[in-house]
């Protein structure tokens, strides 16, 4: 499977520079690649329409490996293929207006605010699980003494 979706290539879903720079292989396996599938279908592709044109995908798919030598969390939906962090670089929509739009037009399991501004957050987070299981949680991420922590929003 080249692509994952319309606007998605699976190169595109495992890209990711620190792997290439540390050798770390980053290539899910079929249960991972469904999920990518999904959450493309159910969350990305609609937002895209409504966006307008690309937008920027930071991360999407990270094995454990990959995951384990960025800092991400041990329970991080990225290493599961059910998240993916995204950024509109290209001036379509801000990050804030795509992050109303997803959590009120879409399905989603959860969503982060990451960083940034009230305003605007740096990127967004939003995985998908299935329509059963989709919590609608939306956070907001913030450093406190150095690290990371969430407040529901």
């Amino acid at each position: 499977m080249s692509k994952i979706s319309d606007h998605i290539t699976l190169s595109e879903g495992v890209n990711s520079y620190t792997a290439k720079r540390k050798g770390i292989e980053n290539i899910p396996d079929e249960y991972q690649i469904t999920n990518m599938y999904i959450l493309a279908h159910k969350v990305f592709e609609p937002l895209r329409k409504w966006v307008g044109g690309p937008i920027k995908i930071n991360s999407f798919f990270r094995s454990p490996e990959l995951n384990k030598a960025i800092g991400g969390s041990s329970k991080s939906q990225h290493c599961e293929g059910r998240a993916m962090d995204i950024d509109d670089v290209y001036g379509h929509k801000t990050n804030s207006e795509m992050f109303k739009y997803i959590k009120e037009n879409l399905d989603f399991d959860q969503m982060i605010w990451e960083f940034g501004s009230d305003e605007n957050p740096d990127w967004i987070h939003v995985s998908y699980c299935s329509s059963e299981e989709n919590r609608k949680r939306c956070l907001k991420a913030y450093r406190e003494n150095g690290k990371t922590k969430y407040k529901v929003i």
